[in-house]
């Protein structure tokens, strides 16, 4: 395939991709080859709501997070835990794929009641929406943060390397930087897709026709990288 073809089909897909974003639907990413080498059902949270939920549980199995910015997670005070875990088993990060992780604490909305079923899950993730938006704005800190949610919790929360894409190059990043390019809330739901037969990540052809069969847009992110940076 030549460059401009290959170019053209990068582009289709990224605006596939935004358009499904625009409009509330689930998307596929495959980051690369050479990184994870994993697939993952990434969600708008703002549309996330109890089926939804139930369909990344079942047809992609992986953890269920939410990616917030880093300007957001700065205003609600959001650490990095890696920076805040007091334990040896935080001592070395010796990530075989990057070179930190991006995971914050785990929360439940207040409104919740054990925080783990579909619907309870659907509240935490869905409100996290405006919450970011409110945030980003300067309309909501970290004592209302505080005030809306607990933790721990059974949402995982992801914090967005500052510069996105040009500092790292995950799923927190690719997530978020297509909400950034859509124009939608600065927060992302993703799920890794999991392969039930080999107990690894979903090959990416399994993945591509898993999105054929439910018309669900699927980007890889070396095109997401071309397009967006």
């Amino acid at each position: 395939m030549s460059r401009t073809a290959e170019s053209t089909g990068d582009f289709d897909a990224v605006s596939r991709v935004l358009d499904a974003f625009r409009a509330g639907e689930p998307v596929l990413v495959h980051d690369f080859d050479d990184r994870e080498g994993e697939t993952d059902l990434v969600y708008p949270a703002g549309a996330v709501g109890s089926a939804d939920v139930a369909r990344m549980r079942n047809d992609a199995g992986g953890l269920v997070c939410v990616a917030l910015p880093n300007d957001v997670s700065e205003s609600l005070g959001l650490p990095f835990m890696d920076d805040v875990l007091d334990h040896p088993a935080a001592s070395s990060h010796d990530l075989a794929y990057d070179s930190r992780s991006s995971f914050s604490f785990t929360v439940n909305h207040r409104d919740s009641f054990t925080g783990i079923t579909d619907r309870d899950r659907a509240m935490t993730i869905s409100r996290l929406a405006p919450v970011a938006e409110a945030a980003r704005a300067g309309e909501y800190d970290a004592d209302d943060f505080g005030g809306e949610f607990r933790a721990p919790g059974h949402v995982h929360l992801l914090r967005g390397a500052p510069n996105l894409l040009s500092d790292r190059q995950g799923h927190t990043e690719l997530g978020l930087a297509l909400a950034d390019e859509a124009g939608i809330s600065p927060a992302v739901v993703v799920c890794e897709m999991l392969d039930d037969e080999t107990g690894a990540a979903l090959p990416k052809d399994a993945a591509r026709d898993y999105a054929d069969r439910h018309g669900f847009a699927f980007v890889d992110g070396d095109g997401l990288i071309d397009e967006l940076v």
